[in-house]
């Protein structure tokens, strides 16, 4: 029985020990995705972003602090523009301006995304 609480306590420690580390991973393309859902309707159409879509972008910026945020941000942007091709590139061009948005690079299919910094 000892043993097994000793397993147990182990177990315990691992968690509080990497806790902080699964707080801080980077940006998942899933999770960007979802964020900018509300911009699909603009890409693809026109008009003006909603206030979702401006909130999306907003957010991602605030969310992706590192370089790799920011590169694995940007991949994931660039693949989602090849993947939907109902999406228009003079939009998604649009899209940081329009929301007052700063993305350090343009959201295209031809983006190289190792220079992202």
């Amino acid at each position: 029985m000892a043993s097994s609480n000793q397993v147990v306590c182990v177990f315990l420690m691992c968690i509080v020990v990497a806790a902080p580390l699964i707080t801080e991973a980077a940006l998942t393309c899933g999770q960007i995705k979802s964020g900018l859902v509300p911009c699909l309707a603009y890409l693809q159409n026109g008009g003006f972003p909603t206030p979702g879509c401006c909130g999306g972008i907003k957010s991602l910026i605030r969310s992706a602090t590192t370089t790799a945020d920011r590169q694995n941000a940007c991949n994931c942007l660039k693949t989602v523009a090849g993947q939907i091709k109902t999406i228009k590139p003079a939009n998604a061009a649009k899209l940081p301006s329009l929301c007052s948005a700063n993305i350090p690079y343009k959201i295209s299919t031809s983006t190289n995304c190792a220079s992202v910094k």
